[in-house]
């Protein structure tokens, strides 16, 4: 038998490390794994970092149950590390009313993750019940994770951020086969590939030949990356004709945007910035056929102010309209009390009146509502927007007419990070239109990673993104996933682009979620089998 070389023994190791030391494995594992999302994007990490995964199930103690608290303890660390780092950002939003919040930042930065770690200690618990001691555990892994993951994004309303199928969005071209698998097929992959490496460490006795799986892992690498370089390749970026765009991104602080009294001051912004020249040839706004602005983007009801509307008639010329952000009330008799509001979206003509509205679907917890909010406003608690009662949430999913424009379909801040949520198939649109305000956020990496999951919606539909977002990262984005214009995060401008053609629907626009339904399904009755195999020879 050979000595054993570094790898080998760094595995045993791991394997091996009992107690506090299996945690910190763990731990810093899932640290080192958030650098492969957006903006490191250091996805090779993960053939150090999933592999580890491997060994500590290995070393999950004796016994099929008796292992499974113990892997699904190291899952729990593991899903700590990388989730604390990942979105840390999240306690930027608690100081926004740093008097009232602040004393609940600790609860978010590590409250969340270790809820959402408690999907990761799943998906290892369940790989462990189907432990094998060959290179189909890699495929155990990958389908238990995939599946974890999956109910991540759907329970208790669902956050599927910096879900590992996002590790291959970057380059662009691996990101193509998002079009095929969507966001849970890459997550199957992602585990699958990068776990691969693991298997190195076993033995070649009885005919095993651990490099095979990691050679196939690196072929499929391969394969994706020249199906992507193939198909971007074959569809360059084409425009819509007479079509102009124009993303005003105002950089305010969060207090301004809430603030009542702001309300002349934030006005004169927009007007002022929206009507900016962008160049030497530039007539301002007079350019654009519709102009954006961002997510709520006003401290009061838009269509409840008289001289604001008439603002909004005066800025614009014949032939252009707004989409805007704004907060909404309710249709109620006069003399009543607003209590609750709508976060929507208008579509305003050259002269004030309201084409469309959208009133978003998907809120945010904690954010726009509380769960058993009466109890909890009763409690003394509120969200972090301060609305009593918290938000209402819109009844449908729709698209809305764009005079000049196709149609599009609005979608606001993070219902953009809901694969397979976007558009109905009897209602397909020209474009995504996001807007949101990660200006809750500061300068940190929570909008870089709000940017690389809008992107990856663009690539699994078939569909342009054109996203105004308040602080940044504003972007016009081409069906392929190409970022066509963009203007940085943390700057005040305006963002001048045509608006990309949409291509026909992609597989995963047509049939959704089935290719990696059958990924999961066809990897639990391969595990299974090979584990009945080896109980029978």
């Amino acid at each position: 038998m050979t000595q054993p070389n570094k790898l080998r023994s760094a595995g045993l190791a791991i394997i091996l490390a009992w107690g506090w030391k299996r945690a910190a494995i763990a731990l810093i594992a899932g640290a080192l794994s958030a650098l492969a999302m957006a903006p490191f994007n250091a996805w090779p990490i993960l053939f150090l970092t999933l592999p580890v995964m491997v060994w500590l199930i290995d070393g999950a103690g004796a016994g099929r149950w008796r292992g499974v608290p113990a892997a699904a303890m190291a899952g729990w660390w593991f899903g700590l590390g990388y989730f604390v780092p990942g979105l840390y950002w999240i306690g930027y939003a608690f100081l926004v009313d740093a008097s009232t919040f602040a004393w609940l930042m600790p609860f978010a930065v590590l409250g969340l993750p270790a809820y959402l770690a408690l999907f990761t200690a799943f998906g290892f618990g369940l790989a462990r019940a189907i432990w094998t001691r060959d290179a189909s555990r890699v495929i155990a892994l990958a389908a238990t994770l995939t599946l974890s993951e999956w109910l991540r994004g759907h329970v208790l309303t669902g956050f599927p951020w910096n879900t590992f199928g996002y590790a291959l969005t970057e380059p662009l071209a691996l990101a193509q086969t998002g079009s095929l698998i969507g966001l849970w097929g890459l997550t199957f992959l992602s585990v699958a590939i990068f776990a691969s490496p693991a298997v190195l460490i076993d033995g070649t006795s009885r005919g095993r030949k651990p490099w095979i799986a990691p050679a196939i892992a690196l072929a499929l690498l391969a394969a994706m990356g020249i199906f992507g370089i193939v198909r971007l390749t074959l569809r360059p970026t084409t425009l819509v004709a007479n079509l102009k765009l124009r993303i005003m991104q105002p950089n305010l602080q969060q207090d301004e945007r809430f603030n009542y009294s702001a309300k002349a001051a934030v006005m004169q912004k927009y007007l002022a910035l929206s009507d900016r020249a962008s160049g030497p040839q530039s007539t301002g706004v007079h350019d654009v056929n519709v102009l954006i602005w961002p997510e709520s983007a006003f401290p009061f009801f838009l269509t409840r102010e008289a001289d604001a509307m008439a603002e909004i008639a005066d800025l614009l010329p014949k032939g252009t309209v707004l989409i805007t952000g704004a907060v909404r009330a309710p249709d109620l008799p006069p003399g009543v009390k607003i209590t609750r509001a709508y976060n929507s979206i208008y579509v305003i003509d050259h002269d004030g009146s309201v084409l469309s509205v959208y009133d978003k679907l998907h809120l945010v917890p904690f954010g726009e509502y509380l769960p058993f909010q009466d109890w909890m406003e009763k409690l003394g608690f509120e969200q972090l927007t301060k609305v009593q009662g918290g938000f209402i949430p819109g009844t449908r999913r729709r698209t809305l007419d764009i005079p000049h424009a196709p149609r599009a379909l609005p979608l606001i801040c993070y219902e953009a990070i809901f694969p397979g949520d976007v558009a109905e198939r009897g209602d397909r649109p020209g474009w995504i239109v996001n807007l949101t305000n990660d200006g809750w956020f500061g300068i940190s990496t929570g909008p870089y990673q709000h940017l690389q999951q809008v992107r990856l919606r663009a690539i699994e539909e078939g569909l342009p993104v054109v996203r105004a977002a308040n602080t940044g990262i504003s972007a016009v984005i081409d069906p392929m996933g190409r970022i066509v214009a963009r203007l940085g995060l943390g700057l005040e401008g305006v963002l001048d682009s045509s608006l990309p053609s949409a291509i026909p629907p992609t597989i995963y626009a047509r049939v959704g979620d089935i290719p990696a339904a059958i990924f999961v399904a066809a990897g639990f009755i391969f595990v299974i089998r090979r584990r009945v195999a080896k109980r029978t020879s």
